[in-house]
Order: C-alpha cells, then sequence, then structure tokens
C-alpha cells in the first residue's frame, strides 16, 4: 500500500515568462541606450532644433527674468541689482489705479468684438476661396486679400483716413449730395467698430491660409460618397468640410483665447490721439505710457505680469475645454 505522499503527483515545471506578455510579474527590462549615444545618433536633428530654441531662449523666456520690475522700486541707471524691493507695492497702486480697470474694460471689449466678428472671418473667407470653381480666380482671390498683411499699421491707419476721415472719399460724397459729413475717424462711439473692421481688413488672409492648407487635406472620396448618397452642398459642408476643420478652429481658437488681452499696440497708439484715451486705452498702451513715457517701471511692469498670467490662465482653461471637445489643443493631456 502506497502512502498518499507517494500517489501525489510531481508538478509541472512553470513555463518560463513570456518576453512579450505585459502582463509577467518580471517584465523584461528595456536596455536604457546612453545620452552620449542618442545625441549622436540624433545630431542632425538636434543642430537644426537650436537655432529656434536659441531664439525663443533669447528673446521669450530670458526677458521674463525682468518681471523683476514689478516687486522693485526700478530705476533705470542704477539696474536690477540695486533697486529696493517693494514687496506687492507696485500691485497695490496698479489695482487702485482707475485708469487700469478702463484699459481693462476697453480690450476686454476690443477682444470680444474680434472673437465674434474677426476669427470666424478667415473661416468663411477660406471656405468661399475653396468653392470656387477655377484655380486661376482662386489663386487670385488669394493673393490680393493675403497682401494687406504686409502693409504697416501707419499705412492701414492712413488709407482708411483718405476713405472715412473728415476729408476723405466718403464724406466727400455725403457733401456731394446734400448731407453732412461723417468723421469715423474721429468718433469715439464707432472706435470699436473701426478696429475690429481694420483688423479684419488687414489679417484675413494671413488666417485663411490654415483654413485653406486643412481644407486640402480633406479626402475628396468623402465628398463623392457625400454627393452619391444625394447630399446636397451645404450638407456636404456641414457633415464632411466643418468636422474636418474642427481640430484646426479650436487649435487657433485656444491661441486665440490665451492672446486675448493682446488687441493690437500700434493700431491703438496711431489713433488714440484721435479719439481719446477713455475710448482708446488698452492694456498694452497703458502699460507703454506708465512704463517707458511716465517713468513708472514698476506699475508697468505689474500690469504687463497680470496681463501675462491672465493669458497663461486662459490658455491652459482653453486647453482643457478642447480636451473635453475630444481635441488635442495645443498639447496633449
Amino acid at each position: 500500500m502506497t502512502s498518499p505522499a507517494t500517489q501525489r503527483r510531481p508538478r509541472a515545471a512553470s513555463p518560463p515568462p513570456s518576453v512579450s506578455d505585459p502582463k509577467s510579474p518580471n517584465p523584461p527590462r528595456h536596455r536604457r541606450v546612453p545620452l552620449r549615444v542618442r545625441l549622436r545618433n540624433n545630431w542632425v536633428m538636434l543642430a537644426l532644433m537650436a537655432p529656434g530654441l536659441l531664439f525663443f531662449l533669447l528673446f521669450f523666456y530670458l526677458p521674463m527674468l525682468g518681471n523683476v520690475i514689478a516687486f522693485q522700486d526700478y530705476q533705470p541707471f542704477i539696474g536690477f541689482k540695486d533697486s529696493p524691493l517693494v514687496g506687492l507695492a507696485n500691485f497695490q497702486e496698479l489695482f487702485a489705479d482707475p485708469a487700469f480697470w478702463e484699459a481693462v474694460r476697453n480690450t476686454l471689449a476690443f477682444a470680444a468684438l474680434q472673437l465674434i466678428f474677426f476669427f470666424p472671418a478667415p473661416l468663411a473667407l477660406a471656405l468661399l476661396i475653396n468653392s470656387l470653381v477655377s484655380p486661376r480666380i482662386k489663386k487670385f482671390v488669394q493673393s490680393v486679400v493675403y497682401l494687406p498683411h504686409f502693409i504697416s499699421w501707419v499705412l492701414v491707419v492712413a488709407l482708411f483716413q483718405q476713405v472715412l476721415g473728415g476729408a476723405g472719399l466718403f464724406s466727400n460724397y455725403l457733401r456731394d449730395h446734400g448731407m453732412s459729413a461723417l468723421d469715423v475717424m474721429t468718433d469715439p462711439s464707432t472706435f470699436s467698430l473701426l478696429i475690429t473692421g481694420q483688423v479684419i481688413w488687414k489679417d484675413i488672409g494671413w488666417g485663411m491660409i490654415i483654413y485653406l492648407a486643412a481644407l486640402a487635406s480633406v479626402d475628396q472620396s468623402l465628398y463623392e460618397s457625400a454627393a452619391v448618397d444625394g447630399a446636397g452642398r451645404r450638407r456636404r459642408m456641414w457633415h464632411v468640410t466643418l468636422p474636418a476643420v474642427r481640430g484646426v478652429t479650436i487649435m487657433l481658437l485656444v491661441l486665440r483665447l490665451g492672446d486675448v488681452l493682446s488687441v493690437g499696440f500700434e493700431q491703438f497708439l496711431l489713433q488714440r490721439d484721435a479719439v481719446g484715451a477713455r475710448a482708446s486705452e488698452v492694456l498694452d498702451t497703458y502699460i507703454y505710457y506708465h512704463g517707458v513715457v511716465y517713468g513708472d517701471w514698476g506699475v508697468g511692469a505689474a500690469a504687463g505680469l497680470v496681463k501675462g498670467v491672465i493669458g497663461a490662465l486662459m490658455i491652459y482653461g482653453a486647453n482643457k475645454v478642447a480636451h473635453a471637445f475630444g481635441e488635442h489643443g495645443v498639447y496633449s493631456k
């Protein structure tokens, strides 16, 4: 009679963990490539990236150290090192200044108008140009609306002055027909519409290029399939074209919201005296006049720092909204 111990069958040896099994308790260790080897293998890409990285480092990140002026009683002739620290005194003076809040209100009003009227304008123009049948007419219209982007704001304001000023074409036309002249360039009540119109006229072609590039990548077979299924021009635009440019639109919207407090500097500076500071003062001109013209460097730097922090928060919040809609935004999760 054999004992139970002798009847017990020996256990089969467990198979060795699979190398490709990710659930293995002992996953294989990837060999770490030394930094020296990675630099040698990717030196071409690093060399191509170096000029751009140096540009951003010198002109964007390094000047951020100058924000220390916002916490100092800065005097240019003694420099950062010897200027005394004043803590948050510049911010207290900034928030107690009614002109600052007036500049904030004007900036938000101009930004809202540009977001409503200027932001969708390049998309509408891109859809219109993309629907043109003749490639020759398409290139001509594209070139014409693209050229104003390269005109300086001095010339743009001068052109609008020649058309909408008190002695411009529009006023002369009204006088010739027995009506009173209308000087749009010096009217504070219409200044916001004037600014928005100038931005649309100058930069609609520049914004259109990005949408045209997105439209060029749409698979044409989708349009053909939709046409076979009986979809008309509007339904093809709604179900094929607009979904194709949704990612680009959300990315541009995120970037626009991050830069929402920068509504323009030269444009407002050139026309500030014509309509007055109450109608045209924005954060950029407030910072320029307090920091450079009046010599109040600390308050000007504090206003610039507040503007930068709000812009960063706007980009972060808008990017979260983009992730909620299933888009990448300007960076992934």
